[in-house]
């Protein structure tokens, strides 16, 4: 068990911090243009709520900075408790690989049609 999970979770430890220096959600967010619900996500351990990669990262590290604590230790206390969500964006929304996958199809029948069409012009 880490010194984390002895504190209750990374993002409880942050909340009580923050708190304690008595900074709310609101400044934090206009300081930082991160949503107040995004911080809060944070604040609950709610990974699956936060953008994923380099950017859940950030927002630890503007987060720490509004409270005043170490925001490059903050950021390593982050990704030792959520190793792989925060080194890997979230996957595309389903309806987004939809698209992406009939832009392909469309895509691959279109290119060989309009070169075949070019090609019997040329010809």
């Amino acid at each position: 068990m880490t010194a984390t999970d002895q504190a209750g979770g990374f993002g409880p430890r942050m909340k009580r911090v923050r708190e304690e220096r008595g900074v709310s959600l609101r400044d934090i967010s206009e300081r930082t243009k991160v949503s107040v619900r995004t911080l809060e996500a944070l604040e609950q351990d709610d990974i699956a709520r936060l953008p994923g990669g380099i950017f859940s990262r950030s927002i630890v590290r503007a987060y720490s900075e509004a409270i005043g604590s170490d925001p490059e230790g903050a950021v390593r206390d982050f990704v030792s408790r959520f190793p792989i969500e925060s080194v890997l964006p979230r996957a595309a929304p389903a309806h987004t690989r939809t698209i992406y996958l009939r832009a392909a199809v469309v895509a691959g029948v279109l290119i060989p049609l309009v070169a075949l069409l070019v090609w019997s012009f040329l010809v």
